[in-house]
């Protein structure tokens, strides 16, 4: 089975796109999005950008990530609903660290206790 992986070209040409709807050059992507001109460039030779970056311009320009997923077949799954749990905890600015934490401690023994037995 062929693995999966991210389809760095494809994404570039979303975000040329994108650029170019705006009217903006690619120093003015950098600035919005925080990500460095020399990385664009990078991307722009083909090169794939870091997670950090990755994450950045997805923000800056409103793509899904996931659609530039390739190959893959049946190992692409639905997340497990806990780690979905868990994730949004921890990205709520309603909470503090411990306070995620302990919520999701709490949560998962409790899932753990009432789940249904196979």
């Amino acid at each position: 089975m062929r693995r999966a992986y991210f389809d760095a070209e494809a994404f570039y040409g979303a975000l040329d796109a994108q650029r170019a709807s705006r009217s903006i050059t690619w120093r003015q992507v950098s600035g919005e999005s925080g990500v460095s001109a020399s990385t664009l460039t990078r991307m722009a030779q083909g090169r794939r950008p870091d997670v950090d970056s990755l994450a950045a311009l997805v923000t800056w320009s409103g793509l899904n990530a996931d659609d530039f997923m390739r190959g893959g077949g049946a190992l692409r799954q639905q997340p497990e609903r806990l780690a979905m749990i868990s994730s949004h905890l921890k990205a709520d600015p309603n909470l503090t660290t411990e306070g995620a934490t302990a919520l999701d401690e709490i949560i998962k023994a409790t899932y753990a206790r009432l789940r249904k037995r196979e």
